[in-house]
């Protein structure tokens, strides 16, 4: 018996997509799946939480490890090669603090304001454990975040960061760019 699901068991999910070669705990929990989309070579470990809000969009070749948290309410892209270390949590929504609206799931809709903006993870992007991304966040192709960050805003492509919040620490070698098609070719052939 697999701790993951079949592809006959994802099926009976209902995600908007789902490709080849996935693998998804049976321990892990989806909410509005209907507005997932999941690429191909996928793996989505233990204990993650993922809501599909506005919308998922999971590229190929990604990893999700134990205990992460998406809350797409305002829409998630992940891009392909993209890897999430264990309890990361993406949100791309936050209740308003100002204290001129109530929040909480119990409240009404119309006493709440959520406040939130898309959350894009470009190609090559890794995560490191335990950090925390908020509304708007965008990670441009190959950004590395160390572990226990908080990221916040908009980070540059090929640059390694860390903390809370986030600071520039130096340049990621492009080099696995070359390495992806080191890979797709040996795929292929």
């Amino acid at each position: 018996m697999s701790s993951f699901y079949s592809k006959t068991e994802l099926q009976q999910l209902h995600f908007k997509k789902c490709g080849d070669d996935v693998l998804i705990s049976k321990r892990a929990v989806f909410y509005s799946a209907e507005k997932i989309e999941i690429g191909n070579h996928v793996r989505i470990d233990d204990f993650c939480f993922i809501s599909g809000g506005a919308g998922i969009q999971i590229g190929d070749y990604v990893h999700i490890a134990a205990y992460s948290a998406l809350y797409a309410k305002f829409g998630i892209e992940i891009g392909d090669f993209v890897n999430i270390s264990s309890r990361v949590n993406i949100y791309s929504t936050s209740d308003d603090y100002s204290g001129e609206y109530m929040t909480g799931p119990m409240v009404e809709e119309r006493y709440i304001h959520d406040i939130g903006k898309k959350v894009v993870l470009e190609k090559h992007v890794i995560i490191g454990a335990g950090s925390v991304l908020l509304p708007g966040s965008i990670l441009h192709q190959g950004v590395a975040v160390g572990a226990m960050s908080l990221v916040k805003e908009e980070l540059e492509a090929f640059k390694i960061y860390a903390g809370v919040p986030t600071k520039y620490l130096k340049e990621r070698s492009r080099k696995i760019l070359e390495k992806e098609l080191e890979f797709k070719k040996a795929c292929f052939e």
